[in-house]
């Protein structure tokens, strides 16, 4: 994809999704509402937000160890924050993603498939549980909230994840992959998309840990949903998380359209259409979702910080690690 068509294509996206929000809401009011916000919902939300950062770090790790690469959770801690600052000016999540395998690859010379395998099973991984708690989530609205045109968002999810496994992980679909390697060729992409393939394809070896890494993900984004519902909570949204528990993982499968610089408007507008379906006028609901898109910059502040550190002090590029687990 050209560099012409992506800004076409950010520009568009964004325009729609903010035409849409300025269509449905009360500019004034909504400011009021967010001026009398409760900042102790809002801190929660951030604690929340930042402490599930660990497990993921935890998670990364163990998809590293599976493969040979030994690094402390320190360091990919820091990484995770790194890749959060990074993806306030990059495309949504897939910009952090791209920041995480540029420095592990650096970090581990000789390892940049592996270090791409990795972070990109991670997100795979990140979507197909999120499917799974939004799965659960409906199952918790039947009877209670009119969710039935989301259902259908969620099954082009499933079924886009169905096929992506199967692409990935089925021995018989390998020499297909030929057909894709002559459309590479051109572009001299068919020699590291096959390279990066092959380590994703490796992982079928690996059920134990790919279960583990599921079972975490899983835990980690029905804890960030709770901070979306204290998001809700600060702005006076009356509703228990229930409905949170449809809509968070939805939210988390929206925020990987890369078309948006940091999801913007594309989040509000979910916002606005999902929570206005249970009631929530609109004018709260873009307040919620403005103030969850506060909390996860505030959270990337210290990905900023240790940037700005590194920088100072000549660190910045990265070392060698030492052999530790954790």
């Amino acid at each position: 994809m050209t560099r012409a068509i992506r800004v076409s294509l950010t520009l568009l996206v964004t325009g729609l999704c903010t035409a849409y929000v300025l269509w449905k809401i009360d500019l004034s009011r909504t400011v009021d509402v967010m001026k009398e916000a409760d900042l102790g919902y809002l801190l929660l939300a951030l604690v929340l937000m930042v402490v599930t950062i660990l497990p993921m770090a935890w998670r990364w790790q163990l998809l590293l160890r599976a493969k040979g690469i030994h690094d402390r959770i320190r360091w990919l801690t820091r990484a995770y924050f790194v890749s959060y600052a990074a993806g306030q000016v990059l495309p949504t999540s897939i910009g952090g993603d791209a920041v995480r395998i540029y420095e592990t690859a650096r970090r581990h010379p000789g390892q940049g498939n592996t270090a791409a395998a990795s972070v990109l099973l991670e997100r795979a991984i990140g979507g197909a549980a999120t499917l799974m708690l939004a799965a659960f989530g409906f199952v918790l609205a039947v009877g209670h909230y009119d969710v039935g045109p989301y259902l259908w968002v969620e099954g082009i999810f499933v079924v886009a994840t169905i096929v992506f496994g199967f692409l990935l992980f089925s021995r018989r679909v390998r020499p297909l992959l030929a057909v894709g390697r002559r459309v590479l060729a051109p572009l001299r992409l068919d020699r590291i998309v096959a390279q990066v393939y092959s380590a994703l394809h490796s992982y079928r070896e690996n059920v134990g840990v790919l279960l583990g890494v599921v079972a975490i993900t899983l835990g980690v984004q029905a804890v960030r949903v709770v901070a979306i519902w204290f998001s809700g909570k600060a702005v006076g949204i009356d509703l228990s998380p229930r409905p949170y528990y449809v809509m968070g993982p939805l939210l988390f499968l929206v925020m990987l359209v890369p078309f948006t610089v940091n999801g913007l408007a594309v989040r509000e507008s979910f916002f606005v259409s999902f929570l206005g379906g249970v009631g929530v006028d609109a004018d709260r609901a873009f307040a919620a979702g403005f103030l969850f898109f506060v909390v996860t910059v505030v959270m990337a502040a210290p990905g900023a910080l240790i940037l700005a550190w590194e920088g100072l002090r000549g660190s910045g590029r990265a070392g060698l690690p030492r052999e530790a687990d954790g």
